[in-house]
């Protein structure tokens, strides 16, 4: 029996929500390990409509959820979420919810900040939510954080917050922001402290006694693998590491915590904010894609770029993130397409080149390479097994194989849990 590590195998967005829901009701403890209340997933079950953005996605299946040490957390937002979903039904109580005491905390400042700097950044801004999750992914490896465990120390704090604003008030002031004071700022955690110390927990041991009893964990990464610090389209991405080696690290497990990786992908591609695209369609086509694949940002609301499958990019994710398998979503988007492409290698500077290049001048230069396939006039939406799908968009899922050098083992036909042709079962790997 293994855990099981969900991650975007693009840059975010790909319907992991849908994916972890499903593969959490087979679970016992479904764990997020790296990211911020940037990342949004959305959970169609039956006819209510969950959309979360710190809270693992376990919760909603009633498992154990727990929000481990690579997460920074905005207490404001983790509140206002679970009040929010707890209005839909469901409950959320320490016995369920489970915060590494060790976790980064987002403060006011720091979403201040993240805001400020990409104001001035102009023209080359980075595109973040302005939350504040780059800023406090800064103060942690700093070593400024205040941590959830600091907040039941009022003399911790005291100090922290000194060294913590000597820093920001700075970079504040020298961007023309507004500055913090040091006893608003106290006088915020003080309040929250009561509300939020409930879940502090020893995570890495409960997740140790889970193993060593059998349990089965689901890891739920946030945003994807062209997003991360190190492997992703740098400067354009978040401010941690979301390939699946990250799981024992963010959650306080060893480096074979993460079992067998599935990665999510669409049957083409999107993309929030700024940074590279090099399948990015700017006509009708992408426009039509946006429109059947409902397109927006689950926390900004923002339209997603849209283009066709990037088989290079996938490629990459595959290789970097650790995939074992690829769970493909939003198929029946493609539905209706008289033809569909594949880019499956890019031209740069003249020449042709089949992987994802390092520098962002590079990066930016590149313009992709097609392949063009047939496409399918009979729907795939709601297939539940492979007799159901068209002939032609069999052959389109086997060719995006070859090309990534996985296997699809997981299919999404639509929003729907129960819409899913499962090929492989990651839990029985």
């Amino acid at each position: 029996m293994s855990n099981v590590t969900v991650i975007g195998a693009q840059w975010g967005d790909e319907g992991k929500g849908k994916i972890v829901d499903w593969l959490a009701s087979r679970a016992d403890i479904v764990v997020r390990f790296q990211g911020g209340h940037n990342a949004g997933h959305t959970l169609v079950v039956g006819n209510q409509v969950y959309k979360l953005s710190l809270l693992p996605s376990g919760v909603v299946s009633g498992k154990i959820g727990v929000i481990g040490n690579g997460v920074v957390v905005d207490p404001q937002a983790l509140l206002a979420e679970i009040a929010r979903i707890q209005e839909q039904g469901l409950v959320v109580t320490p016995d369920t919810l489970k915060i590494a005491e060790n976790v980064p905390l987002i403060l006011p400042v720091h979403g201040a900040l993240d805001r400020a700097r990409e104001a001035a950044r102009g023209d080359r801004k980075i595109g973040t939510t302005g939350r504040g999750i780059g800023p406090a992914y800064e103060d942690k490896v700093a070593r400024r954080a205040i941590r959830l465990c600091d907040l039941a120390e009022p003399e911790t704090l005291d100090w922290k917050l000194d060294e913590l604003l000597l820093h920001h008030n700075t970079l504040l002031a020298g961007l023309g922001a507004p500055t913090f004071k040091k006893e608003d700022l106290l006088a915020f955690l003080t309040d929250i402290a009561p509300k939020v110390l409930p879940f502090a927990a020893p995570t890495w041991d409960i997740l140790d006694e889970a193993r060593r009893a059998g349990s089965r964990i689901l890891f739920e990464g946030a945003q994807a693998v062209m997003l991360d610090v190190d492997h992703g389209t740098y400067p354009f991405v978040t401010s941690s590491n979301t390939v699946a080696s990250n799981a024992g690290t963010g959650s306080g497990m060893g480096p074979s915590a993460a079992g067998f990786v599935l990665g999510i992908a669409k049957a083409y591609c999107t993309r929030v904010g700024e940074g590279p695209f090099p399948s990015e369609l700017h006509d009708d086509v992408g426009r039509k894609i946006g429109e059947r694949g409902h397109e927006f940002g689950t926390v900004t609301g923002r339209p997603r770029r849209c283009g066709w499958f990037d088989a290079v990019l996938v490629r990459h994710a595959v290789r970097v993130g650790g995939v074992n398998g690829l769970a493909l979503t939003k198929l029946d988007v493609l539905d209706g397409f008289d033809e569909i492409r594949i880019c499956v290698g890019y031209e740069l500077d003249g020449k042709t080149i089949e992987r994802f290049p390092s520098s962002p001048a590079a990066q930016a230069r590149i313009k992709p390479v097609f392949e063009t396939v047939e496409g399918w006039k009979d729907t795939t939406h709601g297939a539940r097994s492979w007799a159901d799908l068209p002939a032609q968009a069999i052959k389109y899922v086997r060719r995006i194989e070859e090309l990534v050098g996985a296997p699809v083992t997981l299919l999404s036909t639509s929003p729907d849990r129960d819409d899913t042709i499962l090929m492989r079962d990651p839990f029985e790997d």
